[in-house]
């Protein structure tokens, strides 16, 4: 497994084009599973679907509009983020996208404790809350049963004004949070980086084994 982490947020086309070719690499067997750990520059995304009004009004927003291929509504990614682009063979898992997102709110949620924040599922809802509060997005696609995509996790103050230009995920009355906020310290975004990286490896990699027969 490869662990890449941009130094400098890079531009949102950058990294997904860098995730189709490491998707088409894995399948051709050249390269391993890698997970990207990056700050995005401003962008709002979305999946493809026709029910856009999440977005609200996208000649209003402050930051460009994406349409990729991943499940889910509007969301933004941005200084202040984690986010995470697990490049995963899913053939090697079970074919299970429904644990593969189960991992990933555990990573997610397990890191959120290392900071005592008490992080929980919400039954219906993917993603990571404290009560009613969201503090993680995940959306992801597959292809040939290659993962792509991932999660965006708040963790600075920085990141949460832009979810006022649109209904984050689609869900009517949500209130964004952050990790520093919920753990009423500062927190960096490597020092939530350091942190979930032995949280993803424990719980991806010792799938790693599975085949879809097992």
């Amino acid at each position: 497994m490869n662990i890449h982490q941009f130094p400098t947020p890079p531009p949102y086309e950058q990294t997904l084009r860098l995730q189709q070719k490491t998707v088409e690499a894995i399948l051709a067997e050249q390269e391993p599973e890698t997970l990207f750990l990056l700050e995005h520059q401003p962008v709002y995304t979305i999946g493809r679907r026709r029910d856009q009004s999440s977005l609200k009004n996208t000649t209003s927003l402050p930051a460009p509009v994406f349409e990729i291929n991943r499940g889910g509504q509007a969301t933004y990614h941005g200084p202040g983020q984690l986010v995470g682009y697990p490049i995963l063979d899913l053939r090697k898992r079970g074919k299970d996208l429904h644990e593969h997102l189960r991992k990933l709110e555990e990573a997610l949620i397990l890191t959120c404790q290392d900071f005592d924040i008490p992080a929980t599922r919400r039954e219906g809802l993917t993603g990571v809350w404290v009560d009613n509060r969201k503090l993680a997005s995940i959306g992801v696609g597959v292809s040939k049963w290659i993962s792509m995509h991932g999660f965006a996790m708040n963790v600075t103050k920085e990141c949460l004004l832009p979810f006022f230009a649109i209904t984050p995920c689609g869900i009517d009355g949500v209130v964004m949070s952050c990790v520093e906020k919920e753990a009423d310290r500062p927190i960096s975004v490597a020092e939530f980086a350091e942190k979930f990286v032995p949280r993803f490896n424990a719980l991806f990699m010792a799938a790693e084994s599975r085949s879809p027969n097992e």
